[in-house]
């Protein structure tokens, strides 16, 4: 039982560009843009949309503002359904993740993501194993201790039936631990959880877990990817991310990236696509872009066009294989 790391083409950011020059003469907002995060306040999604929001203002991107808007009601079907409602509206824009695919086959909502209006890749987000400073300092010990403890070590996620749980499944298969699985309303209030000691670990995004491991909370285990995390820099007195070994490394052979990607409803006009895809590409070459991959440890990445449908396509195959294996496919 092991999870399949997501195939990733070799493909780089285009050649920079001069952030401040129009993309074209063609469309643009004329109105502020809503930028649209499934989940709740904290979490790896709403960092990310508010690193652009300040990256778009701070670099003249975009002469209209951009606003957060928090939609993640319903384990975040709120956020799909309101963007599949807002067919040919250029002004709403989802950050989107694996969501996309898991929460139809979980819950079975009326949501395609071929409904909406695919503008581009944007990242790779890692997974890691994380528990209270005060725990086991290895898998193998965190493992041992899961096993003989007279009840299952509680496990905190960001949704049922999501990410999180599906790698709570999987560690379960291959390492014969139980574990109580609690979804939270985002990866800020698992952490919280966590260093509360209300919880025995989480897999957070690096990001969720950052400032907690940083003030010596928590402690990372080992991180979900067939190779160590690229950054070196210190984020602790003594560790950097590229010090956290694989959990393949540690004896557990479970992989798994997730895309952070971004969508515009359904039946908008290829300029107004065309305008999105020229401003998210101009973001991956702001400072605050760059800064933001290696401060939350993911992996940059650029896909657009027929590129980016062919990695979605094979992403929502992956996903559905695993959550068919998990078990959480609705019937």
């Amino acid at each position: 039982m092991k999870l399949v790391r997501i195939p990733v083409k070799a493909v780089g950011a285009a050649t920079a560009l001069l952030l401040s020059t129009p993309a074209f003469a063609g469309w643009e907002p004329a109105k502020p843009v809503e930028i649209v995060v499934a989940a709740g306040a904290g979490g790896a999604s709403d960092q990310m949309a508010r690193m652009m929001q300040a990256a778009i203002q701070k670099n003249n991107l975009m002469k209209q503002p951009m606003v957060v808007s928090l939609k993640g009601g319903a384990s975040g079907a709120e956020a799909l359904m309101y963007m599949k409602s807002s067919e040919g509206d250029p002004n709403k824009v989802l950050i989107a993740y694996s969501l996309i695919y898991m929460l139809p086959l979980s819950a079975k909502i009326p949501f395609n993501w071929r409904e909406l209006t695919p503008v581009s890749v944007i990242a790779l987000d890692q997974f890691v194993l994380w528990d209270n400073s005060a725990g086991p300092k290895t898998v193998k010990e965190f493992v041992a201790a899961a096993k003989a403890a007279s009840s299952p070590f509680k496990m905190g996620g960001t949704g049922s039936k999501r990410e999180d749980h599906v790698l709570t499944v999987f560690l379960e298969q291959k390492t014969g631990a139980k574990f109580s699985y609690l979804p939270y309303k985002s990866g800020g209030e698992a952490a919280t959880q966590l260093v509360g000691n209300h919880t025995e670990a989480n897999v957070n995004n690096p990001s969720e877990n950052l400032e907690v491991w940083r003030a010596g909370q928590v402690r990372p285990l080992c991180v979900f990817d067939k190779e160590r995390i690229a950054y070196t820099s210190k984020v602790t007195e003594t560790q950097s991310w590229a010090d956290i070994p694989t959990c393949k490394e540690e004896g557990v052979d479970v992989q798994y990236l997730m895309l952070r990607a971004m969508f515009l409803p359904g039946k908008v006009t290829p300029e107004q696509q065309a305008f999105y895809v020229d401003l998210f590409q101009k973001v991956t070459q702001t400072a605050e872009y760059k800064d933001y991959m290696e401060k939350q440890a993911l992996k940059p990445i650029f896909l657009t066009g027929k590129d980016m449908v062919q990695f979605l396509e094979e992403d929502d195959a992956i996903n559905k294989s695993l959550m068919t294996e998990a078990g959480f496919v609705a019937k």
